[in-house]
């Protein structure tokens, strides 16, 4: 008994350092690196493609911007239907669309009780209808989220043009809005003016606070976030380099000196705001009967230069003035949701051998073909001695099948890291990049590429590259002639 008691020491440091040693073999996830989107910042970028609707009395008047004189009697659409604005946006598989609530002529689609500048005077419904709840209703129905627009110019109310007395009204009427209507997803709030119109100081501070306490899971919208950024223009153009990372302090809604950097964002941004993008399937955000959607070829290079950027996609689909969203635009967007399935219905690196300059632990090449894009993902060693990182795609046969469209993901969930890399196929210099984020798409020159190799290099990062997923796809409807921002 002695002797057992004089090893029992000897014992437990063995024991113990061989229980580390057990602890040392399971690998762990590299340090994030801040800053972090949120949960409901991960859900929206996810979505991709979200879409607007822009209607009110600008829809029978054939303008862009009301004048705030408009008599609500014009306001009486004939087959106001908003189940079937759901239904189109099922079909294109929009899982957000946002409504104007109220634009800047300051007519109101939902009965307010603030202002008789709304579907309360108008003949429609005989002054009893709400398309606002109308919307939100088809849009549960099909199990699509929705989010509102409330126009902070208001060139109807009497009160805009005395801060106090009109920053009341508007924040009377978002309190409105969102006790009423429940499950808003996005919000969105924008500094669009003109500048002849009368000086008013927005309270933005206390709008912001006051939609988080009535709903904590929605997502603001603004040119200075705090969840979500504009991307600094309406063409659906994000900047080469787009990082999700901008600093708010340098942001001012409505200025027009910040667009550069809110197409860009900032490497050294202390805020986690990813850029979204909008656009209108039309020229104009408000119906025309003398417009027609753009072709489909403009709406694949909006895709590229918009969620193929790290951005959310917002595409407008205006609806007309019987109420319903024209043929013409339904199918048009139909078919570019067709052809987006259509080119990445497939990845033709997965049936390739994919070699990698390293691996940390257990996360390894494989990761980046699983269908988990956030939370799988291949990371190299930190300290390989290695100049750079590297991916390698090598066709099993003689050659990779045929390509024209290079995918590659970050674990954004871990922080945005990529600041440049360079793809190579058969060794053949093709694509000098910036940043990556959630999603960048590269379509190379000529309709179709064959080769034995494709070398993706990660020349510079913010610590060591996570990348989630990639990809090698066919577009039938590319070709190198047409123009790319």
């Amino acid at each position: 008994m002695g002797r057992l008691l004089c090893f029992s020491p000897l014992l437990v440091t063995l024991l113990f350092q061989f229980s580390y040693c057990m602890l040392e073999q399971v690998p762990t996830p590299p340090l994030p690196i801040l800053p972090l989107p949120t949960y409901s910042q991960l859900k929206w970028q996810q979505r991709e493609i979200i879409m607007f609707l822009h209607f009110g009395v600008n829809t029978f008047t054939d303008r862009e911007w009301g004048t705030g004189h408009e008599n609500p009697s014009i306001f009486n659409p004939s087959a106001l239907n908003t189940t079937q604005w759901a239904t189109v946006a099922a079909d294109a598989q929009i899982s957000l669309m946002i409504l104007t609530a109220k634009h800047h002529d300051g007519f109101c689609l939902w009965p307010s009780k603030y202002t008789h500048h709304s579907v309360l005077s108008s003949p429609w419904k005989s002054g009893k209808g709400d398309v606002v709840q109308d919307f939100l209703d088809a849009a549960s129905a099909q199990g699509i989220d929705a989010g509102i627009y409330l126009s902070p110019w208001d060139k109807y109310e009497p009160r805009y043009g005395h801060d106090v007395a009109y920053n009341e009204y508007y924040l009377a009427q978002l309190q409105e809005l969102l006790n009423k209507y429940e499950n808003v997803r996005e919000i969105w709030f924008d500094g669009a003016k003109d500048p002849k119109a009368k000086n008013v100081t927005y309270y933005f501070s206390e709008w912001f606070s006051m939609v988080k306490e009535l709903q904590s899971c929605i997502n603001i919208f603004s040119d200075a976030g705090p969840d979500v950024r504009w991307v600094g223009d309406e063409t659906g153009t994000a900047g080469n380099t787009c990082w999700s990372t901008i600093n708010r302090t340098s942001l001012s809604i409505g200025s027009p000196h910040i667009t550069a950097y809110l197409n860009s964002g900032d490497p050294r941004g202390i805020d986690w705001l990813p850029a979204e993008c909008d656009v209108s399937i039309r020229n104009g955000w408000f119906w025309h009967k003398s417009e027609s959607p753009k072709k489909l070829s403009e709406l694949l290079d909006i895709y590229y230069n918009s969620v193929g950027k790290n951005c959310l996609l917002l595409l407008n689909v205006p609806p007309n003035s019987s109420g319903l969203i024209s043929n013409t635009d339904a199918n048009r967007l139909k078919e570019f949701r067709s052809a987006i399935n259509t080119i990445f219905h497939e990845n033709v690196a997965e049936s390739c051998y994919i070699k990698v300059s390293s691996q940390r632990g257990d996360f390894g090449a494989e990761n980046m073909l699983d269908s988990d894009h956030l939370w799988s993902y291949w990371a190299p060693k930190e300290h390989d001695n290695e100049e750079d990182h590297w991916i390698e795609i090598w066709g099993k046969d003689e050659n990779i099948r045929r390509f024209n469209v290079i995918r590659i993901q970050e674990a954004i969930g871990l922080g945005q890291r990529i600041k440049e890399h360079e793809i190579y196929v058969d060794d053949k210099l093709v694509i000098q990049g910036t940043t990556v984020g959630y999603k960048r798409l590269h379509r190379l020159h000529g309709d179709e590429v064959h080769a034995h190799v494709v070398r993706i290099r990660i020349t510079e990062a913010r610590g060591v590259p996570l990348i989630s997923s990639i990809g090698l796809h066919f577009d039938p409807f590319w070709h190198s002639s047409f123009t790319m921002a």
